[in-house]
């Protein structure tokens, strides 16, 4: 077979400064990783509360695969449905304060089981122009109609509803990022709030990335904005905050028992292993706990050391909530270049490009962890200043 097609797309790629290669990380996500041979601070894990090689996860991780193995052999409504998932899945539901929540084996797995199981093409999705991938994936596989509003925008959301609420016909859902994941930005979630209810239509918040983080007890954005409530669907990832694996989304019972019977990646996929589930609730555990406040309390603390060091000759928002500094480059070159000449003095800071983020709008993505420590953050903070001056 000629393969000639595909070397020169890869071509085109890299002259662009495009082309994307994985790299060797050894050990756990600690704040100082092992990257292909070299000791690097890690700026780009969204291991936010430094959960990931926490011992109380690795005991029940490894405790529960002593106890049932290291796989569940099936799809959930084959044979491997296990107590473990079922028991995970009732504490998501206290934790969010709904009804009933259902695991998924990844965020993206979730994003677009739940849109193609709950939407169809007689419904409309209204969805925020700077949401995941997997949000706008799981709209095209819904088959509805999907009107996508300017990041943030509630009075054109509100006029596109206006208008399409005299020939309404099916279902509606709004569905947005809680906390976006390339600019750390929080989505106006009372305001949605006050839509969906005018409009009778679904609520759904994608909070991968402020579940955990936000909020007194750690819920999510819906917490920290006073509405936990009043959203109908929180979907979110036991692989970030959690420290783990997985994904979930917690709400009615109805809409769970639909997915059920519906979504597509929950149904012809197997189960997560039972060592994973395990985990889960052990994060949890801790996240609820005095232990998850303190770290909460120390990622904050770390974000305005860094963001104030970072403020004294780049533009950044100070007074921001959540662990991801975005730092706007513009074009793929100098970010990869910057990216490149950091990791050179031990700061590994991913450059991140189109498609991920629009063109034009390249950055260095700095994540935080509540186990950084503080000269190493002050450290990583004056290189990046320095390497964008240049």
């Amino acid at each position: 077979m000629n393969l000639e097609h595909w070397q020169k797309a890869l071509d085109r790629l890299r002259d662009e400064g495009m082309l994307r290669k994985l790299k060797a990380v050894s050990g756990a996500q600690r704040d100082h990783i092992c990257l292909d041979g070299n000791d690097v601070l890690l700026l780009c894990s969204n291991n936010y509360l430094g959960l990931a090689d926490h011992p109380a996860l690795i005991e029940a991780h490894c405790r529960a695969t002593m106890e049932c193995g290291t796989g569940t052999g099936a799809s959930r409504l084959v044979s491997g449905s296990m107590m473990l998932h079922g028991k995970l899945e009732e504490r998501l539901r206290q934790f969010k304060g709904t009804e009933s929540a259902l695991l998924f084996n990844a965020g993206y797995a979730a994003n677009i089981g739940i849109l193609q199981g709950l939407m169809g093409p007689d419904d409309i999705i209204f969805s925020d122009s700077l949401n995941h991938a997997s949000i706008i994936d799981g709209c095209r596989l819904s088959h509805a109609r999907v009107m996508v509003y300017p990041h943030k925008d509630i009075c054109t959301l509100e006029q596109l509803m206006a208008k399409e609420a005299p020939v309404r016909k099916g279902q509606w859902m709004i569905v947005t990022d809680g906390v976006f994941s390339m600019d750390g930005d929080v989505a106006p979630l009372p305001e949605l709030v006050t839509l969906k209810n005018r409009y009778d239509c679904l609520l759904m918040v994608d909070d991968a990335h402020g579940t955990g983080v936000l909020g007194e007890g750690g819920k999510g954005t819906g917490e920290y904005l006073g509405c936990m409530a009043d959203i109908d669907l929180h979907m979110g990832t036991l692989g970030k905050a959690l420290g783990g694996f997985g994904a979930f989304v917690a709400g009615p019972e109805v809409l769970i028992q639909s997915l059920i019977n519906r979504a597509r990646s929950f149904i012809f996929s197997t189960s997560l292993p039972p060592g994973v589930a395990a985990a889960g609730i052990a994060a949890l555990d801790i996240v609820d706990g005095e232990e998850g406040r303190r770290r909460r309390l120390q990622l904050q603390q770390l974000r305005s050391l860094v963001t104030r060091r970072l403020a004294e000759s780049l533009p950044i928002d100070t007074d921001g909530v959540s662990p991801i500094l975005p730092i706007i480059t513009g074009d793929p070159g100098p970010t990869m270049r910057a990216s490149a000449w950091l990791q050179d003095q031990g700061v590994f800071v991913q450059g991140i490009r189109p498609p991920t983020v629009p063109e034009g709008s390249c950055r260095l993505r700095v994540t935080l962890m509540a186990t950084h420590q503080a000269d190493d953050l002050l450290r990583a903070a004056d290189l990046i200043r320095k390497v964008l001056a240049t």
